[in-house]
């Protein structure tokens, strides 16, 4: 769930320093002695124990619990977010993955076992699960709490040192983050910055071991330029166009109120949100009333007064959404309001594919109808672009959903509803090519801050059995190796 254009920044030449080897000017870095301290306190196995993750861990199911209200009135102060949707996103999502990793945090923990050949079989082959360090995690503002606390919980859970960045876009929200959370982690060990544009360039310059990034493909290449100096290894959470297919088998009522409800959910401002339905021109003119019924169903006749609908979170943000307005034509809502930063429900039809409104992700209140002939042609379609971050499909025919699932790619997929794939902490998150790099949710947050480092413990005697591998070599050392060291295909017999 991340936002375009948060952080148009490049870091310029004069900017660019090194942490390693000499200091490359490095030493007038702000952020330097922060990530050494960080560091000091990784290398002192401090973050290590079980029993120090859970304390950590348990301290933020606490943070979560005794400032939920103050988080409704951030989020509500930053963008008007709807307490209902708050509450949702911002602080139930955050407790499941939390007592996700509570729950099994011991045995994700432990070393995982693996297959032998016959050469080894005397010896102890495993993984351990070894923390990356001091790793970095950049939040966006349209989820910003969920989408810096999951991370963070997964980097706990996997033993490292954080500093995590709030966006500055959403004050309120940030302030809480940096005012607050700290009280209830270890100061050694985890730190918020709050940073604007000059300020992030900078600690990016850093050296981390581990940077998780969600905002923007355009900064998501920023930030990995900026790993790629220190060949930080990074997961980059983005987004991209959402299609959603609508066959002409479905219920078109329930289709309407889902994808009414995952369209504008956040006022749009989401980035697993369908941006585009494909469907027939008889299912369009079935579909308009449906969506028109479902938006006052859940909004009210006048939405801009409805507690329940959110507003775009920026000045900047709102005047690029409102400009998308001029796409197409519109059938449903097109109202605005830049006082109040309100954009109505919209959605928008007869829009071409080189129309601005689809040619990048919209992230606010604006659904687009786009009219194909049948599904392969809607699967032509998606396949023309950028891979999405997820792909929808509405259909009461399991074959055409599962159709859909298998000729296209993207992140994800959600068939027969929008938004709701991500509720689930046992399914990975991640986008696709321009959409992301890296997955997370559950044990996938907790493996993506974990080094999976593979150990092989063998026995100091039996070195008769390891002459066969020393030279002089011959042709029958190189058949008893290949005996004792090969895998068979299954099935496969062999004789010694």
């Amino acid at each position: 769930m991340e936002q375009p254009l948060e952080h148009p920044w490049q870091p310029t030449d004069g900017e660019a320093g090194t942490a390693g080897g000499d200091d490359g000017g490095m030493s007038e870095n702000p952020y330097a002695g922060l990530v050494s301290r960080l560091r000091a306190a990784w290398l002192s196995r401090r973050t290590r124990p079980l029993e120090y993750r859970v304390a950590q861990l348990e301290a933020l199911g606490r943070f979560l619990e005794e400032k939920k209200q103050d988080i409704l009135e951030a989020t509500a102060l930053d963008m008007r977010k709807p307490p209902f949707e708050a509450e949702f996103s911002e602080v139930l999502l955050c407790k499941n993955e939390l007592n996700e990793a509570l729950n099994n945090l011991s045995r994700w923990m432990k070393d995982k076992h693996v297959d032998k050949n016959l050469a080894t079989q005397l010896d102890s082959a495993f993984i351990r699960k070894d923390p990356y360090g001091v790793v970095l995690i950049i939040g966006p503002w349209n989820y910003p709490i969920y989408l810096l606390l999951v991370p963070l919980i997964g980097a706990i859970a996997a033993g490292n040192c954080v500093i995590i960045k709030p966006s500055e876009l959403t004050k309120n929200s940030e302030k809480l983050i940096e005012e607050v959370l700290p009280k209830y982690l270890d100061k050694d060990c985890f730190a918020v910055v709050t940073a604007g544009v000059e300020e992030t360039t900078r600690l990016l310059e850093n050296k981390f071991d581990y940077i998780f990034f969600t905002g923007s493909p355009s900064v998501g290449r920023i930030i990995m330029t900026a790993a790629a100096k220190h060949l930080t290894p990074v997961t980059l959470e983005l987004g991209g166009k959402n299609p959603c297919y609508v066959s002409d088998t479905c219920d078109v009522q329930n289709v309407a109120r889902r994808v009414v409800w995952g369209r504008f959910f956040n006022a749009g401002q989401t980035c697993i949100a369908p941006e585009y339905v494909l469907c027939s021109v008889e299912m369009q003119e079935k579909l308009i009333p449906a969506l028109r019924e479902a938006i006052t169903e859940f909004y009210g006749s006048e939405p801009r007064n409805s507690p329940d609908f959110g507003r775009i979170v920026g000045d900047k943000q709102f005047r690029r959404v409102q400009a998308l307005l001029s796409s197409g034509r519109v059938a449903i809502g097109g109202q605005t309001d830049e006082k109040e930063r309100y954009i109505a429900p919209t959605v928008l039809v007869d829009v071409k594919p080189s129309d601005p409104a689809m040619q990048e992700e919209i992230f606010g209140p604006i659904l687009i109808i786009i009219t194909v002939a049948n599904i392969d042609e809607a699967i032509d379609f998606i396949n023309s672009r950028e891979r999405p971050l997820v792909v929808y499909a509405f259909s009461s025919n399991s074959k055409e959903v599962n159709q859909v699932l298998e000729r296209t790619s993207s992140g994800g997929f959600c068939g027969n509803d929008t938004l709701m794939h991500v509720t689930l902490t046992s399914l990975p998150f991640g986008g696709i090519g321009s959409s992301g790099l890296g997955m997370y949710h559950g044990q996938f947050t907790f493996d993506t801050f974990t080094h999976h480092r593979g150990c092989l413990q063998r026995s100091t005697g039996l070195e008769p059995i390891n002459t066969l591998r020393y030279p002089p070599y011959s042709t029958h050392k190189m058949d008893l190796v290949r005996t004792a060291t090969s895998v068979k295909r299954r099935g496969e017999c062999f004789l010694l």
